[in-house]
């Protein structure tokens, strides 16, 4: 909701910069959130209600100024167009989505420390997001804190949930961290996952698994018929015929 401070027209995020132009720290503030995006386009490929942002402003009436933004590296709000009216963001302005906030926030951390345990918590909660994921896999234990953290909002503050992956029912989503091959490469990412805690993957990457399971089982037998050739070679060696001793 709009407060009294901002009795002037807001500005139109046709006027508003997309982003903070802050780079990215390290590529996968860039791969994971994007990975959470495509995830969620085929899972929920028939819904038009539902908006992921990735490294994106978002624009509210809850901070110094309307024109401040904070920027996440992931969001998803829930009941705004896939498309607003028909077009890609620049930018995610509160009062231009019926005053949706998002109802999840993804914040990485990296090496150097964004304020994303004190500051944009603050910030995250004053806004009304209902779920802060923190995740920190590299500088957990600098901060003095768990590689994956959400957080819920209960009575406008933030309490840390138990569990792994963790099941938000108001979003119809869990969430989670999981081992995949991507891009030919295995890796951590944050997934999606279901109410029975499996986890939510692309036809793409269950392709990926098959063949790492594939490459898996043909090297388990080329190195198989390499000891069986070295130990025939071994045995015509001493004058020994292999054959015969099988007999």
């Amino acid at each position: 909701m709009l407060t009294s401070n901002y009795r002037s027209p807001l500005p139109s995020t046709e006027e508003l910069p997309c982003s903070d132009d802050t780079p990215v720290d390290n590529e996968d503030q860039n791969l994971l959130p994007n990975l959470l995006l495509f995830l969620l386009t085929n899972l929920w490929a028939s819904r038009m209600d539902w908006f992921f942002g990735v490294d994106m402003a978002i624009y509210h009436t809850t901070g110094v100024s309307p024109k401040v933004p904070i920027v996440p590296d992931g969001f998803l709000s829930l009941g705004v167009e896939r498309k607003k009216g028909g077009k890609s963001r620049r930018s995610y302005a509160t009062w231009e989505e019926n005053d949706v906030v998002p109802s999840f926030v993804l914040q990485m951390v990296s090496h150097r420390p964004g304020g994303e345990y004190d500051e944009k918590r603050e910030i995250y909660a004053n806004l009304g997001v209902l779920y802060y994921l923190i995740y920190n896999p590299e500088f957990w234990q600098r901060d003095g804190h768990q590689p994956f953290e959400v957080y819920k909002l209960i009575d406008g503050a933030y309490h840390l949930q138990m569990g792994e992956p963790y099941w938000m029912p108001e979003v119809g989503l869990g969430i989670g961290r999981s081992r995949q091959m991507i891009g030919g490469i295995e890796q951590e990412i944050l997934t999606w996952y279901d109410i029975q805690g499996q986890a939510e993957v692309t036809p793409e990457m269950i392709a990926n698994e098959l063949r790492s399971q594939l490459q898996a089982e043909r090297q388990e037998k080329a190195a198989a018929q390499r000891k069986l050739e070295q130990l025939t070679a071994y045995l015509l060696s001493q004058g020994l015929d292999p054959d015969s001793l099988m007999e």
